[in-house]
């Protein structure tokens, strides 16, 4: 269970009655200055501590008598620095210090057993070379800082999956990206080498302008780190229900919403995708906004984003089955609609389940452009990042091929459950250059 505790004298209060015993989680947004003492009380059974939103700029050198910490997050401090002592500690796998000052880190400072490390929205002018030497490294998450090239040492991660460095520096893709076997989600909009590509399409892709004063904003359907969905009614000919996007403006995890309005736009019409009907330009205090297809409430995500212990995979729900003809539905429909969006230019860098919609009979609308970027016109950069997305559709493949629910002893179906298994296998390759390309992918469904 987590226990966030809002305030110092109440977190020591409860340490002090010994309330705290034994506890695996901890969260303490209270406007700490100092790491306090008593959090060394838990010594013998935190994993997960969550210090975000205070005014922290150091650690204490005592931090490696935590010794079951696996988990430490520090959004939103003060550090210039990523503290050294968090080398020290053994069991430390995931580091998130997102949105702090940080310009610098030293080697010291990556533990044994990382895995996961969030330095989104800090001042990084460059990595330290000894990230290659982390063998665990499966998730590296550093949009929105200064870097202007990746270290060539990062090649030796063999086990990085998940990639984000959008809104840095980067004069030119860095090439040590298609050395990375696993890489399979990646995100790199809002570097200058990609802002024509971006910008060419907010201004001349044939999006229709809708004022905002024809809009009804109705109850909120969600929100993301990008923006705000709200249902609305569009009064155009006749009035239209229909969704509406308020973009944040601000840097997420994965990139710039700029960056993901363009990438709706250009991503054209596709029965898999959430329909563009049209963009906002007149809204009242500026903010960016896309008017899209409401979709029907029966829909659903077809699985939850991934978790701590999962990291790059995402978390479906135990009782999920799939009849074959749901399965192939799906499978065929995201293929579909990735070989669109690459044809178009884009690679949409979060192809996951939980950013698949799931209606009746398999009906699937792939969702959340967040991470989409703009591949480069050299044939041979873009064939290489789509085969990176390939691989994260082996992995989605794979998963749906586990969540058949039937006998695959007849004829036909067990023909193209073997057809789909071995089209799983080429997408994951090992080696990039193996891999098939979606006109491949959807060439090879269609035949199943």
């Amino acid at each position: 269970m987590n226990v966030s505790i809002p305030t110092l004298e109440q977190f020591r209060e409860e340490s002090r009655a010994g309330r705290l015993a034994g506890r695996v989680r901890l969260q303490l947004p209270c406007n700490l200055t100092d790491f306090p003492a008593e959090i060394f009380s838990l010594a013998d059974s935190l994993e997960i501590l969550d210090l975000s939103g205070n005014a922290l700029s150091r650690l204490p050198d005592r931090l490696p008598e935590l010794r079951k910490l696996k988990i430490l997050f520090c959004s939103d401090n003060h550090f210039t620095e990523l503290p050294r002592v968090l080398g020290q500690c053994k069991n430390l796998s995931m580091i998130g210090f997102r949105n702090n000052r940080i310009t610098h880190i030293a080697p010291e400072a990556l533990p044994p057993l990382l895995r996961w490390l969030i330095l989104t929205g800090n001042q990084l002018s460059a990595l330290p070379s000894e990230l290659g030497h982390r063998p665990y490294l499966q998730k590296l998450m550093v949009a929105g800082n200064r870097l202007q090239a990746l270290p060539q040492e990062l090649s030796l991660c063999k086990n990085l999956e998940l990639l984000r460095i959008a809104a840095n520096r980067f004069d030119v893709l860095p090439e040590v990206l298609f050395k990375l076997p696993r890489l399979s989600w990646l995100s790199y909009s809002g570097n200058p080498f990609c802002s024509h590509n971006e910008q060419t399409a907010l201004a001349d892709t044939p999006v229709k302008q809708i004022p905002w004063s024809s809009l009804s904003l109705q109850q909120k359907l969600g929100e993301g780190a990008s923006g705000v969905i709200y249902q609305a009614v569009w009064q155009s000919v006749t009035p239209i229900p229909v969704a509406v996007k308020l973009f944040k403006g601000e840097l997420t995890s994965d990139g710039l919403p700029i960056s993901e309005m363009a990438a709706c736009m250009r991503a054209g019409i596709h029965p898999n995708l959430i329909k563009v009907l049209g963009k906002i330009g007149d809204h009242p205090e500026g903010v960016n906004g896309l008017v899209m297809s409401l979709v029907d409430a029966s829909y659903r995500n077809l699985a939850g984003p991934p978790s701590f212990a999962s990291c790059t995979r995402d978390v479906y729900d135990d009782d999920l089955r799939l009849s074959f003809s749901e399965m192939l539905s799906i499978v065929s429909g995201i293929a579909g609609v990735a070989q669109q969006v690459h044809a178009n230019g884009i690679m949409h860098g979060d192809l996951y389940a939980h950013n698949i919609l799931l209606g009746q009979n398999g009906d699937a609308l792939l969702g959340d452009f967040g991470a989409a970027c703009f591949k480069p016109t050299a044939a041979a950069h873009s064939h290489a990042l789509e085969k990176i997305e390939v691989r994260a559709f082996g992995y989605l493949l794979e998963e749906l091929l586990e969540r058949y629910e039937g006998e695959a002893t007849a004829g036909a179906t067990f023909a193209t459950l073997t057809h789909l298994t071995a089209l799983r296998d080429a997408c994951l390759h090992i080696d990039p250059t193996q891999r098939p390309v979606f006109t491949e992918v959807v060439a090879r469904i269609r035949t199943a």
